[in-house]
Protein backbone atom coordinates (compact mmCIF):
# COMPACT_ATOMS: atom_id res chain seq x y z
CA UNK A 1 0.00 0.00 0.00
CA UNK A 2 1.33 3.53 -0.71
CA UNK A 3 3.04 4.78 2.54
CA UNK A 4 1.72 8.76 1.21
CA UNK A 5 -1.90 7.22 0.95
CA UNK A 6 -1.44 5.65 4.51
CA UNK A 7 -0.21 9.16 5.87
CA UNK A 8 -3.61 10.61 4.88
CA UNK A 9 -5.71 8.01 7.15
CA UNK A 10 -3.80 7.87 10.55
CA UNK A 11 -6.11 5.24 12.21
CA UNK A 12 -5.56 2.75 8.90
CA UNK A 13 -1.96 3.27 9.11
CA UNK A 14 -2.08 1.98 12.57
CA UNK A 15 -3.50 -0.57 12.26
CA UNK A 16 -1.04 -1.98 9.09
CA UNK A 17 1.58 -0.87 11.64
CA UNK A 18 -0.13 -3.55 14.09
CA UNK A 19 -0.48 -6.19 11.66
CA UNK A 20 2.68 -6.36 10.76
CA UNK A 21 4.08 -6.01 14.64
CA UNK A 22 1.97 -8.89 15.13
CA UNK A 23 3.18 -10.99 12.01
CA UNK A 24 7.10 -10.76 13.45
CA UNK A 25 5.91 -11.42 16.73
CA UNK A 26 6.72 -7.58 18.04
CA UNK A 27 3.52 -6.97 19.13
CA UNK A 28 2.45 -9.08 22.22
CA UNK A 29 -1.01 -7.20 23.91
CA UNK A 30 -1.89 -8.17 27.37
CA UNK A 31 -5.16 -6.29 26.56
CA UNK A 32 -8.40 -7.22 25.38
CA UNK A 33 -9.30 -8.93 22.85
CA UNK A 34 -8.95 -11.88 24.65
CA UNK A 35 -8.37 -14.05 21.39
CA UNK A 36 -4.82 -12.93 21.83
CA UNK A 37 -4.89 -13.47 17.68
CA UNK A 38 -4.72 -17.65 17.82
CA UNK A 39 -6.17 -18.51 15.37
CA UNK A 40 -6.18 -22.42 16.93
CA UNK A 41 -9.41 -21.68 19.15
CA UNK A 42 -11.73 -20.28 17.18
CA UNK A 43 -10.37 -20.12 13.55
CA UNK A 44 -9.33 -17.87 11.29
CA UNK A 45 -12.50 -15.33 12.21
CA UNK A 46 -10.12 -13.36 14.35
CA UNK A 47 -7.87 -12.54 11.59
CA UNK A 48 -7.06 -9.04 11.76
CA UNK A 49 -9.08 -7.78 15.10
CA UNK A 50 -7.32 -5.12 16.61
CA UNK A 51 -8.62 -3.14 19.17
CA UNK A 52 -8.34 0.70 19.16
CA UNK A 53 -7.37 0.77 22.91
CA UNK A 54 -3.94 -1.19 22.77
CA UNK A 55 -4.10 -2.20 19.73
CA UNK A 56 -3.72 0.79 17.56
CA UNK A 57 -1.64 3.09 20.50
CA UNK A 58 -1.40 2.42 23.77
CA UNK A 59 -4.19 2.75 25.43
CA UNK A 60 -3.60 6.75 27.01
CA UNK A 61 -2.84 7.45 23.48
CA UNK A 62 -5.50 5.95 21.46
CA UNK A 63 -8.17 8.97 21.50
CA UNK A 64 -5.37 11.34 20.46
CA UNK A 65 -5.20 9.19 17.19
CA UNK A 66 -8.45 8.58 16.85
CA UNK A 67 -9.26 12.68 17.25
CA UNK A 68 -6.74 13.25 14.69
CA UNK A 69 -8.50 11.09 12.19
CA UNK A 70 -11.10 12.62 12.95
CA UNK A 71 -10.07 16.07 12.61
CA UNK A 72 -8.60 15.06 9.38
CA UNK A 73 -11.97 14.20 7.91
CA UNK A 74 -13.94 17.13 9.23
CA UNK A 75 -11.56 19.62 7.67
CA UNK A 76 -12.40 17.53 4.03
CA UNK A 77 -15.48 18.56 4.76
CA UNK A 78 -15.52 21.67 6.41
CA UNK A 79 -17.28 20.41 9.45
CA UNK A 80 -16.72 21.85 12.95
CA UNK A 81 -17.36 18.16 14.73
CA UNK A 82 -16.70 14.95 13.62
CA UNK A 83 -16.96 11.49 14.96
CA UNK A 84 -16.11 7.67 13.88
CA UNK A 85 -18.31 4.94 15.13
CA UNK A 86 -18.17 1.08 15.19
CA UNK A 87 -21.92 1.08 15.69
CA UNK A 88 -23.03 2.04 12.19
CA UNK A 89 -25.37 4.99 11.68
CA UNK A 90 -27.84 3.51 14.09
CA UNK A 91 -25.59 4.83 16.47
CA UNK A 92 -25.40 8.13 14.63
CA UNK A 93 -29.16 8.27 14.93
CA UNK A 94 -29.65 7.67 18.49
CA UNK A 95 -26.81 9.94 19.22
CA UNK A 96 -28.48 12.67 17.77
CA UNK A 97 -31.78 12.85 19.02
CA UNK A 98 -29.75 13.24 22.50
CA UNK A 99 -27.98 16.09 21.36
CA UNK A 100 -31.27 18.29 19.89
CA UNK A 101 -33.62 18.80 23.15
CA UNK A 102 -34.85 17.26 26.28
CA UNK A 103 -37.64 14.63 27.16
CA UNK A 104 -41.13 16.38 25.70
CA UNK A 105 -39.34 18.86 23.50
CA UNK A 106 -41.16 18.25 19.99
CA UNK A 107 -38.61 17.18 16.93
CA UNK A 108 -40.07 17.45 13.01
CA UNK A 109 -39.09 13.48 12.28
CA UNK A 110 -39.47 12.42 8.35
CA UNK A 111 -42.09 9.37 8.90
CA UNK A 112 -40.05 6.75 6.40
CA UNK A 113 -36.92 6.79 9.21
CA UNK A 114 -35.15 3.52 9.81
CA UNK A 115 -36.38 1.90 13.29
CA UNK A 116 -33.00 3.25 14.86
CA UNK A 117 -34.37 6.91 14.79
CA UNK A 118 -37.70 5.64 16.09
CA UNK A 119 -35.73 4.08 18.96
CA UNK A 120 -34.10 7.00 19.35
CA UNK A 121 -37.06 8.96 20.44
CA UNK A 122 -37.40 6.28 23.15
CA UNK A 123 -33.96 7.05 24.53
CA UNK A 124 -34.53 10.96 24.53
CA UNK A 125 -37.80 11.02 25.33
CA UNK A 126 -39.18 13.17 21.90
CA UNK A 127 -41.82 13.40 20.84
CA UNK A 128 -42.17 13.61 16.87
CA UNK A 129 -44.45 15.71 14.71
CA UNK A 130 -44.29 13.31 11.65
CA UNK A 131 -44.39 14.78 7.95
CA UNK A 132 -44.51 12.63 4.80
CA UNK A 133 -42.49 12.65 1.24
CA UNK A 134 -44.73 12.58 -1.69
CA UNK A 135 -45.28 9.70 -3.92
CA UNK A 136 -44.36 9.28 -7.13
CA UNK A 137 -47.25 8.10 -9.04
CA UNK A 138 -45.14 6.01 -11.71
CA UNK A 139 -43.20 4.33 -9.91
CA UNK A 140 -44.93 3.83 -5.91
CA UNK A 141 -41.37 5.29 -4.70
CA UNK A 142 -40.99 8.11 -1.97
CA UNK A 143 -39.78 11.11 -3.21
CA UNK A 144 -37.81 13.59 -0.75
CA UNK A 145 -38.92 15.66 1.89
CA UNK A 146 -40.31 18.98 0.40
CA UNK A 147 -39.23 22.59 2.01
CA UNK A 148 -42.84 23.65 1.61
CA UNK A 149 -43.64 20.20 3.90
CA UNK A 150 -41.51 21.15 6.67
CA UNK A 151 -42.33 24.69 6.47
CA UNK A 152 -45.87 24.23 7.48
CA UNK A 153 -44.73 21.85 9.81
CA UNK A 154 -42.57 24.38 11.79
CA UNK A 155 -44.96 27.23 11.80
CA UNK A 156 -47.49 24.44 13.32
CA UNK A 157 -44.93 23.12 15.83
CA UNK A 158 -43.18 26.61 16.82
CA UNK A 159 -41.45 24.75 19.18
CA UNK A 160 -39.49 22.27 17.58
CA UNK A 161 -35.80 22.01 18.41
CA UNK A 162 -34.85 20.06 15.31
CA UNK A 163 -35.68 18.50 11.91
CA UNK A 164 -34.32 14.92 11.03
CA UNK A 165 -34.67 13.83 7.63
CA UNK A 166 -33.58 10.56 5.66
CA UNK A 167 -31.57 11.56 2.46
CA UNK A 168 -31.16 9.26 -0.03
CA UNK A 169 -33.94 7.14 1.21
CA UNK A 170 -33.69 3.43 0.71
CA UNK A 171 -34.65 3.70 -2.83
CA UNK A 172 -32.28 6.04 -3.86
CA UNK A 173 -34.26 9.17 -4.08
CA UNK A 174 -33.08 12.39 -2.44
CA UNK A 175 -34.81 15.61 -0.58
CA UNK A 176 -33.60 19.22 -1.65
CA UNK A 177 -31.35 19.86 1.24
CA UNK A 178 -29.95 23.02 -0.01
CA UNK A 179 -33.64 23.71 0.41
CA UNK A 180 -34.84 22.42 3.54
CA UNK A 181 -31.70 24.14 4.83
CA UNK A 182 -32.89 27.35 3.79
CA UNK A 183 -36.19 26.48 5.77
CA UNK A 184 -34.63 25.39 9.09
CA UNK A 185 -32.15 27.87 9.22
CA UNK A 186 -34.84 30.42 8.91
CA UNK A 187 -36.32 28.81 12.13
CA UNK A 188 -33.38 28.88 14.12
CA UNK A 189 -33.50 24.97 14.04
CA UNK A 190 -30.93 22.31 13.56
CA UNK A 191 -31.37 20.07 9.80
CA UNK A 192 -30.28 16.39 10.72
CA UNK A 193 -29.94 14.02 7.91
CA UNK A 194 -29.86 10.33 7.70
CA UNK A 195 -27.56 9.64 4.67
CA UNK A 196 -27.17 6.58 5.95
CA UNK A 197 -27.23 5.37 2.37
CA UNK A 198 -25.13 8.12 0.76
CA UNK A 199 -21.82 8.42 2.00
CA UNK A 200 -20.41 8.34 -1.90
CA UNK A 201 -23.09 11.77 -2.63
CA UNK A 202 -20.94 14.43 -4.13
CA UNK A 203 -17.95 12.44 -5.15
CA UNK A 204 -18.92 12.90 -8.80
CA UNK A 205 -20.57 15.40 -10.83
CA UNK A 206 -23.94 13.10 -11.82
CA UNK A 207 -24.40 12.69 -8.17
CA UNK A 208 -26.33 14.42 -6.03
CA UNK A 209 -24.47 16.70 -3.66
CA UNK A 210 -23.62 15.65 -0.39
CA UNK A 211 -26.06 16.21 2.02
CA UNK A 212 -23.35 18.01 4.42
CA UNK A 213 -22.18 20.05 1.13
CA UNK A 214 -26.05 21.07 0.60
CA UNK A 215 -26.20 22.49 3.97
CA UNK A 216 -27.01 19.89 6.44
CA UNK A 217 -26.13 20.81 10.16
CA UNK A 218 -25.56 17.26 11.11
CA UNK A 219 -24.85 13.94 8.74
CA UNK A 220 -25.17 10.75 10.09
CA UNK A 221 -23.73 8.17 7.30
CA UNK A 222 -22.55 4.50 7.04
CA UNK A 223 -18.98 3.93 5.51
CA UNK A 224 -20.30 0.01 5.06
CA UNK A 225 -23.25 0.79 2.93
CA UNK A 226 -21.52 2.34 -0.34
CA UNK A 227 -18.06 2.50 0.36
CA UNK A 228 -15.55 -0.18 1.75
CA UNK A 229 -15.74 0.32 5.31
CA UNK A 230 -16.20 -2.98 7.78
CA UNK A 231 -19.78 -3.64 8.79
CA UNK A 232 -21.02 -1.26 11.72
CA UNK A 233 -18.51 1.48 9.94
CA UNK A 234 -19.68 5.29 10.26
CA UNK A 235 -19.37 8.74 10.60
CA UNK A 236 -21.02 11.63 11.81
CA UNK A 237 -20.54 15.18 10.88
CA UNK A 238 -21.81 18.48 12.42
CA UNK A 239 -21.89 22.17 12.47
CA UNK A 240 -21.76 23.66 15.77
CA UNK A 241 -23.71 27.14 15.69
CA UNK A 242 -27.04 25.13 16.46
CA UNK A 243 -25.65 22.24 17.80
CA UNK A 244 -23.61 22.28 20.84
CA UNK A 245 -20.01 20.31 20.50
CA UNK A 246 -20.05 19.12 24.49
CA UNK A 247 -23.90 18.12 23.72
CA UNK A 248 -22.61 15.88 20.79
CA UNK A 249 -19.68 14.57 22.46
CA UNK A 250 -21.78 13.35 25.69
CA UNK A 251 -24.49 11.70 23.53
CA UNK A 252 -22.27 10.03 21.15
CA UNK A 253 -20.40 8.59 24.17
CA UNK A 254 -23.30 7.82 25.73
CA UNK A 255 -24.59 5.44 23.06
CA UNK A 256 -20.92 4.03 22.07
CA UNK A 257 -18.80 0.98 23.28
CA UNK A 258 -16.63 1.74 25.52
CA UNK A 259 -14.49 -1.25 23.70
CA UNK A 260 -14.45 0.10 20.03
CA UNK A 261 -12.37 -2.29 17.08
CA UNK A 262 -9.92 -0.73 16.07
CA UNK A 263 -10.21 -2.59 12.78
CA UNK A 264 -13.92 -1.40 12.28
CA UNK A 265 -11.93 2.52 12.99
CA UNK A 266 -9.11 2.00 10.57
CA UNK A 267 -11.62 0.72 7.91
CA UNK A 268 -13.99 3.90 8.28
CA UNK A 269 -10.79 6.04 8.37
CA UNK A 270 -9.19 4.33 5.15
CA UNK A 271 -12.69 4.84 3.29
CA UNK A 272 -13.06 8.22 3.96
CA UNK A 273 -9.65 8.93 2.76
CA UNK A 274 -10.04 6.77 -0.13
CA UNK A 275 -13.24 8.78 -1.28
CA UNK A 276 -11.19 12.06 -1.04
CA UNK A 277 -8.52 11.27 -3.26
CA UNK A 278 -10.21 8.97 -5.68
CA UNK A 279 -13.40 9.68 -5.19
CA UNK A 280 -14.25 11.22 -8.82
CA UNK A 281 -12.76 8.57 -10.09
CA UNK A 282 -14.66 5.67 -8.53
CA UNK A 283 -17.86 7.44 -8.76
CA UNK A 284 -17.47 7.78 -12.49
CA UNK A 285 -16.97 3.68 -13.04
CA UNK A 286 -19.99 3.34 -10.09
CA UNK A 287 -22.24 5.01 -12.40
CA UNK A 288 -21.32 3.94 -15.64
CA UNK A 289 -21.66 0.49 -14.37
CA UNK A 290 -25.11 1.05 -12.97
CA UNK A 291 -26.44 2.04 -16.19
CA UNK A 292 -24.96 -0.80 -18.42
CA UNK A 293 -26.99 -2.94 -16.01
CA UNK A 294 -30.23 -0.37 -15.82
CA UNK A 295 -30.09 -0.50 -19.94
CA UNK A 296 -29.86 -4.05 -19.64
CA UNK A 297 -32.89 -4.36 -17.37
CA UNK A 298 -34.35 -2.05 -19.29
CA UNK A 299 -34.95 -4.44 -22.24
CA UNK A 300 -36.97 -6.76 -20.46
CA UNK A 301 -40.42 -5.70 -20.96
CA UNK A 302 -42.15 -4.71 -18.10
CA UNK A 303 -39.56 -4.04 -16.00
CA UNK A 304 -39.10 -0.39 -14.77
CA UNK A 305 -36.12 1.31 -13.24
CA UNK A 306 -35.84 4.57 -12.28
CA UNK A 307 -33.38 6.89 -12.32
CA UNK A 308 -32.64 11.44 -12.36
CA UNK A 309 -34.17 11.17 -15.70
CA UNK A 310 -37.54 9.29 -15.12
CA UNK A 311 -38.44 10.36 -11.55
CA UNK A 312 -38.63 14.15 -10.36
CA UNK A 313 -36.40 15.75 -8.05
CA UNK A 314 -33.18 14.09 -7.25
CA UNK A 315 -32.20 10.10 -7.80
CA UNK A 316 -28.78 8.65 -6.65
CA UNK A 317 -28.31 7.07 -9.86
CA UNK A 318 -25.32 4.88 -8.62
CA UNK A 319 -28.92 2.97 -6.76
CA UNK A 320 -29.66 0.07 -8.93
CA UNK A 321 -34.02 -0.19 -8.17
CA UNK A 322 -35.73 -2.93 -10.30
CA UNK A 323 -39.69 -2.67 -10.03
CA UNK A 324 -41.60 -5.74 -11.74
CA UNK A 325 -45.44 -4.90 -11.23
CA UNK A 326 -45.32 -4.52 -15.30
CA UNK A 327 -43.83 -7.98 -15.58
CA UNK A 328 -46.09 -10.18 -13.25
CA UNK A 329 -43.09 -11.92 -12.05
CA UNK A 330 -43.06 -12.16 -7.77
CA UNK A 331 -39.79 -10.07 -6.48
CA UNK A 332 -39.46 -12.96 -3.96
CA UNK A 333 -39.36 -15.85 -6.16
CA UNK A 334 -37.35 -14.00 -8.25
CA UNK A 335 -35.15 -13.36 -5.18
CA UNK A 336 -35.10 -16.96 -4.31
CA UNK A 337 -34.12 -18.15 -7.23
CA UNK A 338 -31.19 -15.66 -8.00
CA UNK A 339 -29.86 -16.77 -4.35
CA UNK A 340 -29.35 -20.07 -6.11
CA UNK A 341 -27.71 -18.92 -8.54
CA UNK A 342 -25.44 -17.69 -5.90
CA UNK A 343 -26.69 -14.03 -6.73
CA UNK A 344 -27.45 -12.21 -3.10
CA UNK A 345 -29.89 -9.12 -3.27
CA UNK A 346 -29.79 -6.60 -0.57
CA UNK A 347 -33.65 -6.59 -0.69
CA UNK A 348 -36.48 -8.12 -2.03
CA UNK A 349 -40.53 -7.78 -1.85
CA UNK A 350 -43.11 -8.87 -4.31
CA UNK A 351 -42.89 -5.19 -6.69
CA UNK A 352 -39.07 -4.60 -5.68
CA UNK A 353 -35.48 -5.75 -6.05
CA UNK A 354 -32.39 -3.55 -4.69
CA UNK A 355 -29.16 -5.49 -5.42
CA UNK A 356 -26.60 -2.80 -4.04
CA UNK A 357 -24.01 -1.83 -6.55
CA UNK A 358 -21.18 -0.20 -4.99
CA UNK A 359 -17.05 1.05 -5.65
CA UNK A 360 -16.14 -2.36 -4.92
CA UNK A 361 -17.89 -4.10 -7.49
CA UNK A 362 -16.30 -5.26 -10.86
CA UNK A 363 -18.22 -4.87 -14.52
CA UNK A 364 -17.99 -8.65 -14.97
CA UNK A 365 -20.24 -8.95 -11.60
CA UNK A 366 -22.45 -6.73 -12.17
CA UNK A 367 -22.85 -7.16 -15.82
CA UNK A 368 -23.25 -11.19 -14.98
CA UNK A 369 -25.62 -9.53 -11.82
CA UNK A 370 -27.61 -7.78 -14.72
CA UNK A 371 -27.86 -10.69 -17.13
CA UNK A 372 -28.35 -13.52 -14.20
CA UNK A 373 -31.80 -10.69 -13.38
CA UNK A 374 -33.09 -10.24 -16.57
CA UNK A 375 -33.33 -13.93 -17.37
CA UNK A 376 -35.00 -14.94 -13.81
CA UNK A 377 -37.53 -12.19 -14.10
CA UNK A 378 -38.39 -13.71 -17.38
CA UNK A 379 -38.67 -17.35 -16.05
CA UNK A 380 -41.05 -15.95 -13.33
CA UNK A 381 -43.27 -13.75 -15.49
CA UNK A 382 -46.85 -13.28 -15.09
CA UNK A 383 -50.01 -10.97 -15.36
CA UNK A 384 -49.06 -7.50 -14.98
CA UNK A 385 -50.42 -5.31 -12.18
CA UNK A 386 -50.67 -2.57 -10.69
CA UNK A 387 -48.16 -0.55 -8.68
CA UNK A 388 -49.31 -0.42 -5.43
CA UNK A 389 -46.40 1.74 -2.74
CA UNK A 390 -44.72 -0.05 -0.12
CA UNK A 391 -46.54 0.27 3.08
CA UNK A 392 -43.60 1.74 4.79
CA UNK A 393 -43.78 4.65 2.44
CA UNK A 394 -47.38 5.55 3.09
CA UNK A 395 -47.94 5.04 6.95
CA UNK A 396 -50.61 7.94 8.46
CA UNK A 397 -49.34 7.71 11.66
CA UNK A 398 -51.83 9.56 14.62
CA UNK A 399 -49.35 9.66 17.57
CA UNK A 400 -51.99 8.59 20.30
CA UNK A 401 -48.63 9.02 23.65
CA UNK A 402 -44.80 9.69 23.03
CA UNK A 403 -42.47 7.00 21.56
CA UNK A 404 -41.03 6.78 25.28
CA UNK A 405 -44.22 6.56 26.72
CA UNK A 406 -45.42 3.89 24.71
CA UNK A 407 -42.54 2.22 25.33
CA UNK A 408 -42.40 2.18 28.96
CA UNK A 409 -46.22 1.29 29.80
CA UNK A 410 -47.88 -1.45 30.80
CA UNK A 411 -48.56 -3.59 27.69
CA UNK A 412 -50.32 -6.61 26.52
CA UNK A 413 -50.69 -8.85 23.62
CA UNK A 414 -54.19 -8.88 21.46
CA UNK A 415 -55.22 -10.75 18.58
CA UNK A 416 -54.69 -9.57 15.24
CA UNK A 417 -57.72 -8.71 14.23
CA UNK A 418 -58.60 -6.78 17.68
CA UNK A 419 -55.62 -4.83 16.99
CA UNK A 420 -57.13 -1.58 15.29
CA UNK A 421 -57.61 1.36 17.06
CA UNK A 422 -55.27 0.39 19.80
CA UNK A 423 -52.07 2.46 20.81
CA UNK A 424 -49.07 0.29 19.61
CA UNK A 425 -46.42 -0.99 22.11
CA UNK A 426 -43.67 -2.12 19.33
CA UNK A 427 -42.34 -1.86 16.33
CA UNK A 428 -43.11 -3.80 13.59
CA UNK A 429 -41.30 -3.86 10.30
CA UNK A 430 -40.73 -5.22 6.84
CA UNK A 431 -36.87 -5.49 6.68
CA UNK A 432 -35.56 -4.30 4.58
CA UNK A 433 -36.09 -1.36 4.25
CA UNK A 434 -36.53 -1.44 8.30
CA UNK A 435 -39.18 1.68 7.96
CA UNK A 436 -41.61 0.78 10.67
CA UNK A 437 -45.39 -0.18 9.93
CA UNK A 438 -46.16 -0.05 13.30
CA UNK A 439 -44.39 2.21 16.23
CA UNK A 440 -44.82 2.59 19.45
CA UNK A 441 -47.25 5.60 20.42
CA UNK A 442 -49.08 5.35 17.46
CA UNK A 443 -53.16 3.99 16.92
CA UNK A 444 -52.98 1.08 15.12
CA UNK A 445 -55.03 1.15 11.67
CA UNK A 446 -56.48 -1.49 10.00
CA UNK A 447 -54.46 -0.58 6.83
CA UNK A 448 -51.26 -0.66 8.73
CA UNK A 449 -52.51 -4.34 10.02
CA UNK A 450 -53.26 -5.44 6.41
CA UNK A 451 -50.66 -4.52 4.86
CA UNK A 452 -48.00 -6.22 7.04
CA UNK A 453 -50.34 -9.66 6.87
CA UNK A 454 -50.05 -9.15 2.97
CA UNK A 455 -46.31 -8.57 3.24
CA UNK A 456 -45.97 -11.35 5.60
CA UNK A 457 -48.29 -14.08 2.89
CA UNK A 458 -45.62 -12.47 -0.16
CA UNK A 459 -42.75 -13.96 2.19
CA UNK A 460 -41.71 -10.52 3.50
CA UNK A 461 -39.59 -10.71 6.51
CA UNK A 462 -41.42 -9.02 9.12
CA UNK A 463 -38.27 -7.90 12.13
CA UNK A 464 -39.13 -6.63 15.61
CA UNK A 465 -42.24 -8.07 16.25
CA UNK A 466 -42.87 -9.48 19.66
CA UNK A 467 -45.23 -12.22 17.65
CA UNK A 468 -43.64 -12.95 14.29
CA UNK A 469 -46.28 -15.01 12.99
CA UNK A 470 -48.35 -11.77 13.17
CA UNK A 471 -51.07 -13.52 15.34
CA UNK A 472 -50.61 -11.01 17.97
CA UNK A 473 -49.61 -7.77 18.70
CA UNK A 474 -48.50 -5.93 21.56
CA UNK A 475 -50.98 -2.93 22.55
CA UNK A 476 -50.84 -0.36 25.76
CA UNK A 477 -52.99 -1.73 28.33
CA UNK A 478 -56.19 0.28 28.30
Amino acid sequence: MDPDWLEDAPLLRAWVDAQRRLAAGDLRAFTVPGHKHRRDLIGEVVTGDVPLYGGLAPIRDADALLRAAEQRTAERWGADWCRYSVGGSTHGNQAMTLAVGVPGDTVVVDRTCHRSLLLGLVLSGLRPAWVQPPIDDSTGLPLGITPATIADTLTSHPGARAVFVTSPSYVGTCADVAALSQVTRAAGVPLVVDAAWGAHLGSHPELPVHPFTAGADAVVTSAHKALSALNQGAVVLARTDLLDPGRLDRAMEATATTSPSGTILASVDGSLTLLAQRGGQLGGVLLDRVRRARDRLRDVPGVVVPDSTTLRGDFDDAKLVVLLAGTGADGIAVDREMANRGFILEMADRDLLIPMVTLADHDGAVAALAAALAETIEGHRGVPRGTVPHAAWTVAADQAMSPREAFFAAREPVPWGDAAGRVCAEVVAPYPPGVAVLAPGERITRGALDALRQARTEGARIAYAADPTLDTVLVVQA
